[in-house]
């Protein structure tokens, strides 16, 4: 075990999980089942907070585009979710393993009685080596006058995750290598940024926002995230969720994505 890492969030977005065609990757699925199947047996305590509701309900009713109405996307999100988890859960027991399902909202974290319960919650599938699985609670998650209860996006509701219950490490798996000096989409001579030790308005430049039709997020939201993380002098790891087994080589320390923190 890496001596100086225990209790690990790793956080995997929609664009990992699902192909550009709007089918389910189960490739990439099967692949971090295994690989963080092998790293529990190994002693480390892992929370997978996984996005993909939205896209696997999509592609679950064969449907190409997200809808535009908000009862659409949050039926669609509840379909997804049931689907995933079937998915996890399949694909966890064939390696022995265990998962649990938690969804949360914004309230919940923020309101001290509940925080307890779900952190409580989670310490004790924790210690009996099931692995909880973290999704925002799409159906019932509002942004209504004072009663604000949705997450901007899971890399926020990952960050939130891992302050909380004191994690030593985020690891979050895009669909990009490392933070680079500027997109690598349009500048081929884009360089990765591989140490961010804080957060600069340099750093901050080089970040745009993007989104698919399965997704949304971007690399303002990693950096938020990270910051979050930091503030709490805790590190964050950014790279590609492509193959998951790149996990393994986080673990051992070795130079893969970029690192936030010190």
């Amino acid at each position: 075990m890496t001596q100086h890492l225990r209790r690990v969030v790793i956080k995997i977005g929609t664009s990992s999980l699902v192909l550009p065609n709007g089918r389910i990757n189960l490739r990439t699925i099967d692949q971090l089942s295994f690989t963080l199947a092998t790293l529990n047996n190994q002693g480390y305590e892992l929370i997978l907070v996984s996005s993909g509701a939205m896209g696997v309900g999509l592609a679950s009713l064969g449907l190409k585009e997200r809808p535009a109405e908000i009862e659409q996307q949050q039926a669609l999100a509840s379909i997804g979710q049931a689907e995933l988890m079937r998915i996890y859960s399949q694909r966890f027991l064939d390696y022995q393993t265990h998962v649990a399902q938690l969804l949360l909202t914004r309230d919940v974290l923020s309101y001290p009685v509940s925080r307890n319960h779900i952190l409580n919650t989670i310490t004790t599938l924790l210690d009996r080596n099931v692995i909880p699985i973290v999704n925002e609670n799409d159906p019932v998650s509002v942004d209504e006058l004072d009663h604000h209860t949705t997450f901007s996006d899971n890399d926020e509701l990952s960050s939130q995750v891992a302050v909380a219950i004191n994690a030593d490490q985020l690891i979050v798996l895009s669909d990009i290598d490392a933070l680079y000096d500027k997109d690598p989409h349009k500048y081929p001579d884009a360089k990765v940024i591989k140490e961010v030790p804080t957060l600069t308005a340099e750093i901050e430049k080089v970040a745009s926002g993007t989104s698919t039709r399965f997704g949304t997020g971007g690399m303002v939201t990693k950096l938020r995230a990270a910051a979050t993380v930091m503030k709490a002098d805790k590190q964050m790891v950014l790279c590609n969720g492509r193959d998951p087994k790149i996990l393994f080589d986080v673990f051992d320390g070795q130079d893969v994505g970029t690192r936030f923190g010190k």
